[in-house]
């Protein structure tokens, strides 16, 4: 509701007439990533921030 209303800007009814695809696009959720973590970054970060 926040990206909606907030940050889109977009009216109560305008917001709840838009299928969750419609928001999905609309806060970029369609926008192909290209960036990923290599093995060797997350292999650090797993180090540096062990679960349990």
């Amino acid at each position: 509701m926040h990206a909606g209303l907030c940050l889109l800007r977009l009216s109560a009814p305008q917001f709840w007439a838009m299928t969750p695809r419609e928001l999905f696009a609309a806060t970029g959720g369609l926008i192909k990533r290209t960036t990923s973590i290599e093995r060797a970054g997350l292999e650090t970060l797993m180090l540096a921030f062990p679960d349990g």
